[in-house]
């Protein structure tokens, strides 16, 4: 397993390498800077799970530290300050530092905070993923059927054109065939859980089965042919 890579800042560095020993004790990957600018250039070409990020540095601070973090990465940051005064708070917590601790910290606090982050990373990273799936499941599942009608129900001559589109957060797809068209009225009603939950391709789902796993669909049907378009937009919370 690839062991947890840690950045910590702190101009008295040299004063914490008990913590830094006792982190590594337990597995983790330990680098270190004494100023911001040095940081920012370790994190501009090095990956790291974690910061942790000392407020009173000369120099650069390390609010400021903080917001050039936040210019170009994504990476929890804890802030780690002497000071308990409010403004300093307030603008941290306003830059949406992940955590903050004050001095002087030991060993098990680290440890605490470290595992109380990542595992939300984590379980964040995880929520992402899962509805990526989710999504990418459905959206195989409404072009099978959508092909199925197509080269089947229609009575079509074997030939279908698929066309994808990407308009903003939203995934458009548009299925054509030549065939003699369908009446919409005459499709039945699926039940969408037995589909999911099954291995087996059936068939007869059509155009309302596409609907439960798509975010919109139209289309278009005569005598020519079927144009069937469906979209899928992308979750706003990922």
């Amino acid at each position: 397993m690839e062991k947890v890579k840690i950045l910590w800042v702190d101009d008295e560095i040299e004063l914490l390498k008990p913590h830094i020993l006792f982190l590594e004790r337990k597995g983790y990957s330990i680098s270190t800077a004494n100023n911001g600018e040095d940081a920012i250039d370790m994190i501009d070409n090095q990956g790291y799970d974690i910061i942790f990020l000392d407020e009173n540095m000369p120099g650069i601070s390390g609010l400021e530290t903080l917001s050039l973090i936040y210019e170009k990465h994504n990476i929890p940051v804890v802030m780690i300050t002497k000071s308990e005064e409010e403004y300093i708070m307030e603008e941290a917590l306003g830059s949406k530092i992940s955590d903050y601790l004050i001095k002087p910290v030991n060993p098990h606090q680290i440890l605490l905070t470290l595992k109380k982050n990542l595992d939300t990373k984590r379980l964040v990273n995880h929520k992402v993923t899962s509805n990526y799936q989710k999504d990418f499941r459905e959206i195989s599942m409404a072009l099978i059927e959508a092909c199925i009608n197509a080269f089947e129900h229609s009575e079509s001559n074997k030939q279908i054109e698929i066309h994808f589109r990407i308009k903003g957060d939203e995934l458009e797809i548009q299925v054509t065939d030549k065939g003699k068209g369908f009446d919409e009225s005459n499709v039945k009603i699926p039940k969408i859980e037995s589909k999911l939950n099954s291995d087996e391709r059936k068939r007869g789902w059509g155009i309302m089965l596409i609907k439960e796993l798509m975010d919109s669909v139209d289309f278009e049907s005569d005598h020519t042919g079927t144009t069937l378009t469906m979209v899928k937009k992308k979750d706003t919370n990922e």
